[in-house]
């Protein structure tokens, strides 16, 4: 088996505002990951146990979970459209919607600039997303 390690030319991460619940937290991650794992690239084989039993792939590199101010998140949001990274949203006003029709429909009604971002993921190149993170830390 080969033991090199591998290393990755590009980067997932998302960005949590610091305000939020556990429970919220938890609920953005979940969904901004998908945002992302929509890219076929990001996902490695399928997994299977001793068994045979076979399992669905998943992202082939880490996601990073950081945490930052609502201004934080504008500023990330910001860098990471001028440098055309793969972006992913969530709104606030997205915890009153129940469902991807009306999620899309909740986004749409705001401009860009306006969005109420309680959480983002962002992928690209690995330096890239650096730079864009610059200032936040990691999640707890």
């Amino acid at each position: 088996m080969d033991e090199t390690p591998i290393r990755f030319d590009t980067k997932i991460a998302v960005l949590l505002r610091d305000d939020l619940e556990t429970w919220q937290r938890l609920n953005v991650t979940a969904f901004l990951c998908s945002g992302v794992a929509a890219d076929p690239e990001l996902l490695g084989e399928p997994y299977e146990d001793a068994d045979g039993t076979a399992y669905a792939p998943m992202f082939r590199q880490p996601v990073l979970v950081f945490e930052g101010g609502k201004e934080d998140l504008v500023r990330v949001h910001r860098k990471a459209l001028e440098r055309s990274m793969r972006v992913a949203v969530f709104t606030a006003d997205l915890f009153g919607t129940g469902n991807d029709r009306d999620n899309r429909a909740a986004v749409r009604a705001v401009r860009r600039d306006d969005l109420d971002l309680v959480g983002i993921a962002v992928h690209g190149p690995r330096n890239a997303v650096d730079r864009v993170l610059k200032g936040v830390r990691m999640h707890p």
